[in-house]
């Protein structure tokens, strides 16, 4: 496992998550409470025992670079690292990253490690849980050139991802980015444990780093899904590596919403509690959650909480979050705060600015609560019209959930 490098891409605008990327890259937005969705890959990697990783970063990156520096400090014995390649200018080029492919393509120069024989490409943005040692097992079993790791989707979801066909062998004959209508591409079905489906790049590859260099040197494609991967199958043997677990790329507001709620559920679809598989991230070294008289069901509840007397259903609870008294919570997602503020309530200009937190008598549902916002006390957010889509300056409503930006101030006896 030492020839391997892995190369996590630290993501773009992330347009379809904002405002939770307004001031953070998607890979550094927060996850299930104390996480961000960077973990998941890292930790997959190191519980796979890959220790040699480079996060590629470009836009919106210092929550993300604060974050790698202050979590994944490795044994130095271990010659394992966790380190940044920020887009920078060269003589070569002045532009930033244009692409997965080209941020990989521009990188080369810090992969000259000798030893390095196969590079693991990874998204920063996706939820799952993967032994990537099976990757590797087939991918040597095959003498493959490139192995794609893949997972079955219904028909219904092609549309998000890219397509492959496949031989009996595994070989992909076939890739079909984001095909519109099932019936084009049927052909291409498979038997996947008794039901028929089809095979969706996770965007997960691992190259032989000869057959990577010569495909990126030679030429000026910029993306790996829609460009190079294409290209490459006809003259590479690459092969499809089927991964039939949990899987969900966090893409869109909806998708960030639905895979947090469901981590609150009986049996999540990823165990966080699997000690042989843990996912890291930073010590805070944060006081336990302080709950008084309160009412909690299916909810999963982040270190340093301090909860009076609320009602909280189907929702997540993230870091140092404060809710006041006689509060109801449900199907929400309240990412937290950065610090404890013992500021008490004060007039700026016009504005009354309540204190850090969730005030008394608040009623939130199908909403997700940025970090560091203040919301005064009887606050309605609840959707009140009705609206699936809605642009604001500190409200934004996406597929019918209201989301309170970063550092948000929302006056007491406020609807929304």
């Amino acid at each position: 496992m030492t020839d391997i490098l892995c190369v996590i891409l630290g993501g773009g605008r992330g347009t379809r998550l904002y405002p939770l990327t307004r001031d953070r890259s998607k890979p550094a937005v927060p996850l299930a409470g104390k996480y961000r969705l960077i973990d998941v890959p890292v930790s997959n990697c190191l519980n796979s025992g890959l220790n040699r990783i480079y996060v590629l970063t470009q836009f919106n990156s210092e929550s993300l670079n604060k974050h790698i520096t202050r979590t994944y400090n490795l044994d130095r014995f271990s010659r394992g690292f966790v380190e940044i390649i920020a887009a920078e200018q060269s003589m070569e080029s002045t532009n930033w990253f244009q692409g997965t492919a080209d941020a990989v393509r521009r990188s080369l120069k810090h992969f000259t490690n000798p030893n390095i024989r196969r590079i693991l490409v990874l998204s920063g943005d996706q939820l799952y849980k993967l032994n990537f040692k099976g990757l590797i097992d087939f991918h040597d079993a095959k003498k493959a050139e490139i192995t794609i790791a893949c997972n079955p989707v219904m028909p219904e979801e092609i549309s998000e991802f890219g397509i492959m066909g496949i031989h009996k062998d595994s070989r992909i004959m076939q890739f079909i980015e984001k095909p519109k209508k099932p019936s084009t591409v049927k052909e291409i079905m498979v038997q996947i444990d008794e039901k028929r489906c089809f095979l969706a790049s996770m965007g997960i590859y691992l190259f032989e780093k000869d057959v990577l260099v010569d495909l990126l040197k030679n030429s000026t494609k910029v993306d790996f899904g829609r460009e190079i991967i294409p290209s490459a199958f006809k003259t590479i043997k690459t092969y499809a590596f089927v991964h039939k677990g949990y899987w969900r790329d966090i893409g869109t507001m909806k998708a960030f919403y639905e895979a947090n709620l469901a981590m609150t559920a009986e049996v999540p679809p990823i165990d966080m509690f699997d000690g042989s598989w843990p996912f890291f991230t930073r010590a805070r070294n944060l006081p336990p959650a302080k709950v008084r008289n309160s009412h909690i069901e299916s909810s999963t509840i982040a270190d340093g909480c301090i909860i009076d007397a609320a009602t909280i259903k189907h929702s997540v609870i993230g870091l140092r979050s404060k809710i006041g008294e006689a509060s109801q919570i449900e199907s929400s997602i309240i990412l937290g705060c950065d610090y404890y503020d013992a500021t008490p309530p004060f007039t700026k200009g016009k504005v009354r600015v309540p204190a850090l937190g969730i005030g008394s008598g608040c009623v939130i549902k199908k909403a997700i609560i940025d970090k560091n916002v203040h919301i005064g006390s009887n606050v309605r957010i609840i959707n009140k019209d009705n609206v699936a889509n809605m642009d604001g300056d500190k409200v934004f409503i996406k597929d019918g959930i209201v989301i309170v930006a970063k550092n948000a101030v929302i006056p007491s006896n406020t609807v929304i």
